[in-house]
């Protein structure tokens, strides 16, 4: 017998309203908010629980920047903007409404605040971004209603549609008709995020002025290189952006740094390039 009731398993499987779901530069997105707001309307107060297992500081490094005119020339005296890069783990549990527990799942995410005048700010903004992105993916294991069809190309429809854990109810006697399996359309690759072939070597950040772990200076470049390619997501620049950064920069992804993968998202975005 199934520990979820029929109102809520109707909510499930029903698309995503379009007013849930804003767009950025051609991204689709659901506010965490939001998210919390959904699960307190589906599993009810004390029906789910958000368990962080881990939250770990990657990185941080600061540098002096000036503030730039609509030209692009730096005036004003120069200020110490701080980059901070945290790593979030996460737990999702759901109960039924008699307590039982219905499941649970883990997943993690990586949050930056790039170039903050304020240290603090800059903490505070980047462990949120994680801890936020971490439950939007475990939120995604219960379906549309929690983002899951954004990652079909952005799409509102619902993907999920049916459960044959939960048929739907049929005539007195007999077996729900079997769903079609072949009716969904063709499945499209969610994005994914290149990772670097090598580490850099451990070095001084240039950013900074101090020596940096090889470590975290490899976690650095990793969270910079993931950062330009969500930006790249954002402004649909993805099949173009391997050839420009080479073109930019005189040498191939693989061989980017860390502050060259700043830079370029800085760019692609329009912010300041430190």
């Amino acid at each position: 017998m199934s520990t979820l009731t029929d109102p809520q398993l109707k909510v499930l499987l029903a698309p995503v309203s379009p007013q849930r779901v804003s767009t950025f530069r051609g991204l689709a997105h659901m506010e965490a908010w939001d998210i919390r707001r959904q699960l307190l309307r589906v599993f009810g107060f004390g029906g789910y629980g958000i368990r962080t297992l881990a939250l770990d500081l990657v990185a941080e490094h600061s540098a002096q920047l000036r503030k730039k005119d609509a030209d692009g020339r730096p005036y004003g005296a120069p200020y110490t903007a701080w980059t901070v890069v945290y790593r979030a783990q996460v737990r999702l549990t759901v109960y039924a409404t008699d307590g039982r527990r219905i499941g649970a799942w883990d997943d993690g995410a990586v949050g930056e605040a790039v170039h903050q005048p304020s240290f603090g700010d800059a903490h505070d903004m980047a462990l949120k971004t994680a801890l936020s992105q971490a439950l939007k993916r475990c939120a995604t294991n219960l379906g549309d209603q929690f983002g899951l069809s954004l990652y079909d190309d952005g799409s509102r429809e619902a993907v999920v549609r049916w459960s044959a854990a939960h048929p739907p109810p049929g005539d007195a006697g007999k077996t729900p008709a079997a769903p079609d399996l072949n009716a969904d359309p063709p499945v499209r690759p969610e994005p994914r995020t290149p990772q670097p072939t090598a580490p850099e070597p451990a070095g001084r950040d240039t950013a900074t002025g101090h020596p940096a772990s090889p470590d975290g200076e490899a976690v650095a470049r990793e969270a910079a290189l993931a950062g330009m390619w969500d930006a790249a997501r954002q402004i649909q620049f993805t099949d173009a952006l391997p050839e420009q950064f080479a073109e930019t920069f005189g040498h191939p992804l693989a061989k980017g740094t860390t502050t060259e993968f700043q830079q370029a998202r800085a760019l692609m975005l329009g912010g300041e390039a430190a």
